[in-house]
């Protein structure tokens, strides 16, 4: 647990919720313990107070995320939904059948120079 590079422990982000808001810039990033989950800072939006999200984004081996953005999650109902709607078998098969359609990605993810946030 880093609280001056504000990487988080998931289980005790709320202690230093307060500490990373004011540190971090809107859309800023910031790298937790679990790969592939981050803190995202959102603007404030249509008078509501800047805010904390969950950011998915898959990550490479070195620990870059795989796609621009991520999916957002701004609450644990929204996280309770999102699971449940990707837990149903139908997408599983629905993400199948997508593979068989598009041409095969070899090299999906080929970076060089990966900005990783040093602690």
């Amino acid at each position: 647990m880093h609280h001056h590079g504000c990487v988080v422990d998931i289980a005790e982000y709320i202690i230093t919720y307060t500490m990373c808001q004011l540190q971090m810039k809107d859309w800023e990033k910031k790298v937790t313990n679990i790969p592939g989950i981050f803190l995202l800072k959102l603007p404030t939006f249509k008078g509501t107070s800047p805010s904390l999200a969950i950011e998915v984004n898959p990550v490479t081996p070195a620990g870059s995320s795989t796609k621009r953005r991520g999916i957002i999650i701004r609450s644990n109902s929204e996280l309770q939904e999102i699971s449940r709607l990707l837990s149903n078998p139908k997408v599983a098969q629905l993400a199948k059948s997508i593979d068989d359609v598009n041409p095969s990605k070899e090299s999906t993810i080929k970076r060089s120079g990966t900005d990783i946030f040093e602690i």
